[in-house]
Parts: structure tokens; sequence; C-alpha cells
């Protein structure tokens, strides 16, 4: 039944409940709080998602305003547009011409930027220019801001030994400021000025310790005879065979798994790429599986942890155990990696189908779901001779090198 004035001016949320929905006509519903607050808010879906815009605050906007509100954002919805994402341009669009600070520009740019990319890399980003840029940069009007003033934020940076750090934070304040030129804040862009090795010292290169191929049969060995946990054993195992990152293998999902078909499907969420990968599993690696599976009790996840069992291990399980079986500094998690692609490529298999089987690969939306499966016939006999390759390491026979099918 329709809301009236009347209902929505005695409306009060039931005691105990945090809030209460009553319902107006096509999907238009006023949300009345427990604290006393009464929010319009009409339901749609978009993208095949249910989604809510909100309309305003009951009284200033009356149920009339809300209705008319209401049949303005379906006209909009059926024209093929998403109100909501309408709104926000528009909000964000007012605030880039109200503000002219960096910081204000700054916040404006990365609600623009953070869409599309994960919480935990959105709240970085965020982070960095509030304890880098912002305490140099923020109160000064973004038209005033010229390449020594970039430079010499990104220098206090690196004065403190975070060299990576002031390559990072210097990249995104030449993204706010390129985001400024487009929104027509600022003429030009001052840090295509510079390029940072004009002014930074250079990155410091990241090389993960691992082995070489003679030390494998030994670790394998370890491996299996490993005395800690039998979740550790077997993620050791897994990560061997399938060499994928460690992050993805410890937050590994049961639902990702089709061991009939073979096949690990890890969801783009999870991947550094944010696009879908599939990793062939070897009869070897189902072995694992199977066995995980019967040690899990039906958990959702592979590796749980070991006081919650509703999050994934830590990522500095692995690298403890290595460090316990005698390979501290020498090997980690994602020495497998490296390990293997090593070795694949110089036992003569294709690198594009080592580098898609690693993920390296930077892939554009269009292309994701048609790369992800790129090559996976080849890649399914690589992963399948790379098992075998392992097993006779880790017996101890004379190891026959891989004979690659693949052009």
């Amino acid at each position: 039944m329709p809301l009236t004035d009347t209902a929505c001016k005695k409306a009060t949320c039931p005691e105990g409940r945090p809030s209460v929905r009553l319902a107006d006509e096509k999907a238009l519903y006023l949300e009345v709080t427990a604290a006393g607050g009464k929010y319009w808010r009409w339901k749609y879906r978009y993208g095949g998602k249910e989604k809510r815009l909100a309309l305003g605050v009951y009284p200033e906007v009356t149920l009339a305003q809300a209705r008319d509100a209401r049949d303005e954002a379906r006209r909009v919805l059926a024209a093929g547009d998403d109100p909501g994402q309408l709104k926000r341009d528009a909000k964000m669009a007012s605030a880039v011409h109200q503000a002219n600070t960096f910081e204000a520009v700054a916040r404006v740019w990365w609600e623009h930027w953070r869409d599309g990319k994960s919480e935990r890399h959105a709240a970085y980003a965020i982070k960095r220019l509030e304890a880098d840029a912002f305490p140099v940069l923020g109160a000064r009007p973004i038209a005033s801001i010229t390449a020594k003033d970039l430079t010499r934020m990104a220098k206090a940076v690196q004065d403190r030994g975070a060299i990576d750090l002031a390559h990072r934070v210097l990249q995104m304040a030449g993204q706010v400021m390129r985001y400024a030129v487009a929104h027509d804040l600022i003429e030009r862009n001052p840090a295509t000025d510079v390029k940072p090795s004009d002014t930074l010292k250079s990155r410091r290169k990241e090389n993960y310790a691992r082995l070489g191929e003679k030390e494998l049969p030994e670790l394998l060995r370890k491996i299996e005879a490993y005395q800690g946990g039998p979740y550790t054993r077997l993620a050791m195992q897994l990560m061997a065979l399938t060499f994928v990152r460690t992050t993805e293998l410890i937050a590994a999902r049961w639902a990702e798994f089709d061991l009939q078909a073979a096949e690990w499907r890890i969801p783009p969420e999870r991947m550094k790429m944010k696009t879908p990968h599939i990793v062939p599993l070897s009869p070897q690696a189902v072995e694992v599986l199977k066995v995980l599976h019967t040690l899990s009790g039906g958990r959702e996840l592979l590796f749980p942890g070991e006081r919650d069992h509703a999050k994934p291990m830590s990522n500095n399980t692995i690298l403890k155990a290595l460090e316990r079986m005698g390979y501290k500094g020498r090997m980690t998690g994602h020495g497998f990696r490296g390990m293997a692609s090593t070795i694949l490529h110089e036992q003569g298999y294709a690198h594009h189908a080592i580098e898609l089987q690693l993920a390296h690969q930077e892939r554009n939306e269009v292309s994701a779901a048609y790369n992800h499966a790129l090559y996976l016939k080849e890649r399914r006999v690589m992963m399948c001779d790379w098992a075998n390759h392992l097993d006779k390491l880790r017996r101890g026979a004379d190891v026959i090198p891989l004979a690659p099918r693949m052009a």
C-alpha cells in the first residue's frame, strides 16, 4: 500500500531493530533508523546487480519530491544508464570544480581511480598520499604546484630510505596532476617535466631467494617428510606443483576447484592482474587436493588459519616452514615460481605458455576472458610434465630432460 505523508511523519523504528523499511510504490521506500533518521531509498537493478539510490532525507525531501526523484531515476534507467553512477559522477564533478587544493583534487582523483581496485590497494594509495604528499602539498592551490615541488616532496621520502615508496608517491602525484588537467583545473601537468630517474635513486630490484635445480631434489624430499602441520606440508607440495603466488594459494577456496576436470579457476579479485586465471592440475596435484579435502572436513578454505578457521593461514607460514627445514635466506614460497620458470625455459617450453601459467601478462578488460584460457591445452601438458619431473627429482632417479610438446 502506498505511503502517505501522515504515515511518514508517524513512522518509528521498532525497539531492538537497527532500522525498518516502509515501502511505497515502484520500489521506493522510507528507511527509518533506531536513531530517528528517515531516508528515502529507491531499489533498482543495473547490469544484473541490485542497487540502492539515495533520494534524500525526510522531511526535507517530501513524499511527493521523493516520488518525482524516483520517476526521474526510472527514466534514466530506461535510457540505459545507471542513475546511481550518474549521481556519483555529478557529485565528483561538483567537488572538482569547487575545490582547488592539491589534497581536495587528490581525494576526488582517488575516488575515481579506486574503481575496480581492491580495497587493500585503494586504502594503501590514499594512506601514502596522506602520509607523504598531503603534509607537503595538500594545502597548496593545485595550479601553483611546480615540478620542483613534486620532486622535493619525493626526495623527502627517499631521504628516509624509502626509495621504492618515493617513486610510487611521485607517480601518484603525477596522476593527480594529470587528472586536474583533464578537468580544466590546470593548464598542464608539471610532472611531465621530470622523470623519476632524473631526481631519484634507482628502485631496488626485489629478488626472491630460491634454490638451484641441483638442490631441488633434497628440498622435495624434506617437504614430503616435513613433521610440522599437515596443512603446511600440503601447501608446500601444492605450491611446488602449481607455482602460483603465495597469496593465491593460501586464500584458495574449494569452490574454485573442479577435480574431475583437473582445473583450478582463480577468480579475478584474487589475482594480481585482476583477471581470472586457470591452473591445469596434474594428477599429482589432484592427489594432494584429495588428501587436503579429507583433512579440511568441509571447510570453505583449503588452508584455514590455525586459530581462526574462517581466515586463511598466514602468508609467512610457508616461509617459516622453509626456514625450519634449513633454507632461511635461501628459499621462499615465491622461489618455486622462479625455479619453475627457469627450469621450464631451459627445457625448451614456449615462453608464452610459461608466462601465461605464471600469470605475468598484463591483460586488458576486453581480452581477459579470452587470454586466461589461452594455450590451455599446451599448458595442461606442461603442468603434467612438470609434476612428473618433480617426482623423478624427489625419488632421485636419473632425470630425463622434459620433452616439450609445444612450438
